[in-house]
């Protein structure tokens, strides 16, 4: 079983203050620290276990600077074999779709049975990466997937939906599946891992590495126009409703009426 793993390096914004650059359309990262996507785990993971289960070896392929390579060196020690990261400052990396373009480039010529990334970006919340990436690659696709099953030929992918509801649906190989968080759960680096995975090979490559013209990829060649980032506003309108029952009642019933809810 021949296997890519996509990952993508994204920062921690849950205890840093986030400000727009004067520009508008960036914003100040070096307060940031920075690491895999959450779901990009989980799809490690996947792939790892999937290894473990049936042979073969695992991928990585990565979008990034320099600085990303620790997050891809780690997904190695877990069990990845070697890895591809694609480092260019052209690439119109807003853009899901050309981000697949380049991701597609980076798999285009090598052997591949199953292709495995995160459901969605921490970073952008952009969840068709994977699922243009098969159209890039020809592949068949699942999003969502919440447990799979490799058969002879074919993979078993359990959809998650809306209201609980799950799907089951039968995809030959080659596929993608964008892969859902608690599907499985992530493992630990092991310190023997970590020593292991700086002997792997890391290839870096950039856009004519590729074979890919920068003017199919760059922010020309995109459709997603970036015109402005900005905080949005939190305003507090909670009101708290103070006295007895019956006086919290009649003050509720009252606020519901003008406010034309009942």
């Amino acid at each position: 079983m021949k296997t890519f793993v996509c990952i993508k390096y994204v920062p921690d914004t849950s205890e840093a203050e986030v400000k727009v650059n004067p520009d508008g359309v960036t914003v100040d990262s070096s307060r940031f620290s920075f690491d895999i996507n959450d779901a990009d785990n989980y799809a490690v993971e996947e792939s790892v276990l999937i290894k473990e289960a049936r042979g073969g070896d695992i991928t990585v392929a990565s979008i990034g600077p320099k600085q990303s390579d620790v997050m891809i060196r780690m997904a190695m020690a877990k069990g990845c074999d070697q890895a591809i990261r694609v480092e260019d400052d052209r690439i119109a990396g807003h853009d899901p779709l050309i981000v697949a373009r380049v991701l597609a480039g980076a798999i285009k010529g090598h052997e591949c049975d199953l292709v495995l990334t995160g459901c969605m970006a921490g970073d952008d919340g952009h969840m068709a990466t994977g699922a243009a990436l098969a159209e890039e690659l020809g592949f068949n696709h699942a999003t969502m997937v919440k447990k799979l099953e490799i058969l002879d030929g074919k993979v078993k992918a359990y959809r998650e939906l809306e209201g609980g509801l799950m799907e089951v649906v039968e995809l030959a190989l080659p596929a993608v599946l964008t892969i859902q968080t608690g599907i499985n759960e992530p493992r630990y680096a092991p310190i023997r891992g970590i020593r292991e995975a700086q002997k792997k090979e890391l290839k870096v490559v950039n856009l004519e590495d590729l074979g890919l013209d920068p003017n199919d990829v760059d922010a020309e060649a995109s459709g997603v126009i970036l015109e402005q980032l900005y905080i949005p506003e939190i305003e507090s309108a909670a009101e708290f409703i103070e006295g007895e029952p019956d006086e919290k009642a009649e003050k509720l019933a009252s606020i519901l009426v003008k406010g034309g809810l009942v």
